[in-house]
């Protein structure tokens, strides 16, 4: 009888009514004798297990399902706790203060691009630009001459005139002269009339003051640099003494044709200022002064002897540029048969064709690095080298502007760094350059005084995207502001990586760099990454950052934090966020923006008919920014009050007010010293004077 119940599958009553029981995990140990050397056990090390769960066990499918419903509710309960956190963190986020436009100025046309110049904004758009005025958005002037769109434009200040070069959609640079209330048409460089040999213009820069003029021009599959000298001295004469060449009739007449497709109606025009097309005077053109093509690829050597490589390197001009080697070709084929026979798996199949090399470029003023030639008459201002650089190369090349198109172009200096350029800026004033390497590594360098600041390495795997120059600020009180008078060998600026991720990097003397992180790169709020940043030069240590929601953020990099927000009104939202179309005035505080009205572009059948709208922002008529604006600047007495302050001023000043310091602390002991002497004779006298008293009266 009792082997048939041990045999029963079901058991006896006693079998079903077993407890479960906790149970160590791993296999046991003896414990130690004394307490003290027992471990501390977690419940996480116990295990619940039921005598009976082999013979109750569920049996396949039933066991794979179990499983995967099991699985289920485990994620969602991820997936609901991930967004109760989110929740809790969005509700405890506190949200910056929100500034609405000032001012909306309603285009009839959709803004492609913006520039500011002293008082007027020049908007490229459809078949031309207008000319508004800054300050009460009121448009001044409207050039529609075209058949295609503006899609980039240049305004430079040239003192009393501007230098405008608006780019259409064909690559066609036009140059424009504004003086006065007059528009100058000079020449469309790059226009020619067989339309097979056109070329396009993809980048342009215009030197400081308006004396020269680059242009990065592609056609025929082949890509090369321009530059020209511009005769903006000729201009100023040629405008206010126009040569009476027309007749007068005729010359009214052209201009009465000239204007009439172009100009406003009066209702839309500023009653102060009426700004005319004068097509019928013609300006001085441009003079190119040089041709520069990317570098050429390294090949064998063509010289019998070293001392034909070395005497090809005359005043050690291409010096670190790699051409003028004495390596031979057969030693290149056997490096590269080596290389191929070493990473064949990866070097096997098909290759995109290469891109076309591209450049980089600026205009560098004299410095220590960059001397003028002799012979040369130096004007404060004046550009005098031409900075290049083209993407997957190494050197930083600098070709002198003293020349024409008849001499040969060679660089009068060359700057190798250990990895290929991606991204260079120069700052506004010229003085400071920053070279990003492929491999994440800046270096920071002073042109003026000819010095490297430093070199800072970005985090890992994170790569520049560009850089933005700030204006050298300091923390007073709690308070950004600006130094009194100039500022040498210290430097800011903000590097934006292509994960969104945005740091600060500053230089103050030699060898004492650092970088900071500002904004992490969005993990869980990927709308949230910026895609473009802008400084604002009338607010110290403050930037305009753009997110991909079409959110407008303006930052403190010295604190991290966010000061406020831009918002356009309800009914319009940024356009391409990931590009949006802004301004920010180098001499104005307040920054434009351009708006469209999401509702009504898919209900409009013209590209004409849409809405579009750019709104001012002045950053003096807000409260919380209006202390910020006209509070910005420190006096150098303020400054030398505290150490670290001091560190800000020229090496000049700051030896000059130490020598003085010295001087005064010296002129100080030695009227101490006089006055303890004097002191000391006065106490003797007194004592020999009470002595003579006290013997006279003793003896007498």
């Amino acid at each position: 009888m009792l082997s048939s119940v041990m045999a029963s599958p079901k058991g006896s009553r006693s079998q079903k009514m077993k407890l479960p029981i906790f149970t160590r995990k791993g296999t046991l140990e003896v414990p130690s004798p004394t307490e003290k050397d027992w471990s501390k056990d977690d419940e996480d090390d116990w295990v619940f297990k039921d005598p009976d769960q082999e013979q109750d066990s569920l049996p396949q499918p039933y066991r794979m399902i179990n499983k995967m419903v099991n699985s289920l509710f485990d994620r969602s309960w991820e997936i609901i706790e991930a967004r109760d956190t989110s929740k809790k963190a969005e509700l405890c986020r506190t949200p910056p203060t929100i500034y609405h436009p000032l001012r909306e100025s309603k285009l009839n046309t959709m803004p492609n691009c913006m520039d500011v110049s002293q008082d007027y904004v020049f908007i490229g758009g459809s078949k031309g630009f207008s000319i508004y005025n800054l300050h009460n958005a009121k448009q001044l002037y409207v050039w529609e001459k075209l058949k295609v769109d503006v899609i980039s434009i240049w305004a430079t200040d040239l003192g009393s005139e501007i230098l405008i070069a608006p780019v259409d959609e064909m690559g066609i640079v036009r140059l424009f002269y504004f003086y006065k209330d007059g528009l100058y048409l000079i020449k469309a460089i790059n226009e020619l009339e067989d339309a097979s040999k056109q070329t396009t213009c993809i980048k342009m820069e215009i030197s400081k003051g308006g004396n020269f003029a680059a242009l990065l021009l592609q056609g025929a599959g082949d890509i090369w640099l321009d530059v020209y000298k511009l005769p903006k001295e000729s201009w100023v004469k040629e405008v206010q003494y126009p040569q009476l060449a027309v007749n007068t009739k005729k010359k009214i007449r052209q201009q009465l044709q000239l204007n009439t497709p172009d100009s406003v109606t009066a209702d839309s025009l500023d009653t102060d200022m009426n700004i005319s097309f004068r097509g019928d005077v013609k300006l001085s053109l441009p003079v190119q002064i040089m041709k520069i093509k990317p570098p050429k690829p390294i090949t064998g050597t063509t010289f019998k002897s070293p001392l034909e490589a070395f005497a090809k390197i005359a005043g050690c001009r291409g010096l670190g540029s790699g051409q003028n080697h004495y390596i031979k070709a057969s030693q290149w084929e056997k490096r590269e048969a080596i290389l191929r026979a070493t990473y064949k798996k990866f070097l096997d199949g098909e290759w995109e064709p290469e891109p076309i090399s591209m450049a980089t470029f600026y205009f560098l003023l004299p410095s220590r690095v960059i001397p003028m030639p002799a012979g040369v008459k130096r004007s404060p201002g004046l550009a005098c080298v031409l900075g290049v650089h083209w993407t997957d190369h190494h050197n930083f090349f600098f070709y002198s502007l003293n020349r024409t198109l008849k001499d040969k172009v060679d660089p009068e200096g060359v700057w190798p760094c250990a990895a290929p350029i991606v991204v260079s800026q120069l700052s506004p004033c010229s003085s400071y350059l920053v070279l990003a390497c492929e491999d994440g590594v800046l270096s920071l360098w002073d042109l003026a005084q000819g010095l490297i600041l430093g070199v800072v390495a970005l985090p890992e795997k994170c790569f520049c995207q560009s850089i933005h120059f700030l204006k050298y600020f300091l923390v007073h009180k709690g308070q950004n502001v600006y130094p009194e008078g100039s500022v040498k060998c210290h430097m800011k600026c903000v590097v934006l990586c292509t994960d969104a991720s945005l740091h600060l990097v500053t230089a103050s003397g030699i060898q004492n760099s650092t970088i900071s992180l500002l904004v992490e790169r969005p993990v869980k709020y990927l709308d949230e990454a910026i895609c473009a940043v802008a400084p604002v030069q009338a607010l110290p240590g403050m930037v305009l950052t753009f997110s991909r929601d079409g959110s407008v953020f303006l930052m403190d990099v010295a604190k991290s934090q966010i000061v406020c927000s831009f918002a356009l009104p309800r009914s319009y939202s940024l356009a391409a966020p990931w590009n949006p179309v802004f301004v920010v005035s180098l001499h104005h505080p307040c920054f434009l923006l351009r708006g469209d009205h999401p509702d009504e572009i898919g209900s409009a059948s013209k590209a004409e008919d849409i809405p579009n709208s750019i709104f001012y922002f002045n950053f003096e008529d807000y409260p919380l920014l209006k202390n910020f604006s006209r509070n910005c600047t420190i006096p150098q007495a303020s400054i030398l009050a505290h150490p670290t302050f001091a560190q800000a001023l020229p090496l000049e000043e700051r030896c000059e007010k130490f020598f003085q310091k010295r001087l005064e602390e010296k002129e100080e002991r030695i009227q101490a010293g006089r006055k303890e002497r004097l002191q000391v004779g006065v106490f003797f006298l007194s004592r020999l004077s009470f002595s003579c008293c006290f013997f006279n009266s003793f003896f007498f």
